[in-house]
C-alpha cells in the first residue's frame, strides 16, 4: 500500500500556451502558471508529507512558490516523458505530419514517439520513485509522469493515463487507489476536475 500522494503539475508555461511538447527541454511560467502556483499556496501548506519536484526548470520554480527556495527536494525520477524526436514540436504539426500516430484515443502515441523513452521506462522510473517513499508526498512534476505515477498508484493502468483527473493549478490527491482532484476556490485550474 502506497502513502498519500499529492501530485501537482507544474504551472502553465509558454509552450504549453503555444501547444508545444517541452519533453525534456523548458519554457518560462507564463504569468498564468506563476498565479496558479501561488493559488495552490495555502492549500499545500496544510497538507502533510515530504516536498519533491522534478529537477526541470519548469517544475523547480511551480516547488519554489509553492514551498520556498528550500522547501523541497528534487529527484530526477519526475523528469517528464521524453518525446524524442518530438521535443519542441506543436501539436498542431504533429497531427498532420503523423495522423496514423494520433488515431486512437488516449495518450498511446506518447509510448511511440520517435526516439523517445516509452511507457515501459517511464513506469519503471515512476515504480522506482514510489518504492522509496516513507510516508505522504507532495510532487511537482509533468503531465505524463503524473499521470503515470496515478497509474501505478491507483492501478489504472498505462490504457487509461488519459482518464487521470490532472489539472495545473489543482492538486489530485490519491489515497487508497482512489483520486480526488482539489482546487482552490479562484477558478485558475486549467484542465478541468472537480472542487472540494
Amino acid at each position: 500500500m502506497l502513502p498519500d500522494l499529492y501530485l501537482i503539475r507544474h504551472g502553465e508555461t509558454r509552450w504549453n500556451r503555444e501547444g508545444r511538447l517541452q519533453g525534456r527541454l523548458d519554457s518560462p511560467l507564463t504569468a498564468q502558471g506563476r498565479a496558479q502556483a501561488l493559488a495552490l499556496a495555502d492549500l499545500v501548506r496544510a497538507l502533510p508529507g515530504t516536498r519533491f519536484s522534478s529537477p526541470q526548470g519548469r517544475a523547480v520554480a511551480t516547488a519554489r512558490l509553492l514551498f520556498g527556495a528550500a522547501g523541497f527536494r528534487t529527484d530526477a525520477r519526475l523528469a517528464e516523458v521524453d518525446v524524442g524526436a518530438f521535443t519542441g514540436c506543436a501539436m498542431s504539426d504533429l497531427h498532420i505530419a503523423h495522423p496514423a500516430l494520433f488515431a486512437e484515443r488516449g495518450l498511446g502515441w506518447y509510448d511511440r514517439c520517435p526516439g523517445g523513452e516509452g511507457f515501459a521506462a517511464l513506469a519503471a522510473r515512476c515504480r522506482s520513485f514510489l518504492s522509496e517513499l516513507q510516508g505522504p508526498a507532495l510532487l511537482v512534476g509533468h503531465g505524463i509522469t503524473l499521470r503515470m505515477i496515478w497509474a501505478v498508484a491507483t492501478e489504472a493502468g498505462v490504457a487509461r493515463l488519459h482518464e487521470a483527473p490532472l489539472a495545473q493549478g489543482a492538486v489530485l490527491a490519491v489515497r487508497d487507489g482512489r483520486s480526488l482532484l482539489l482546487e482552490p476556490p479562484n477558478g485558475l485550474a486549467n484542465g478541468g476536475g472537480f472542487a472540494l
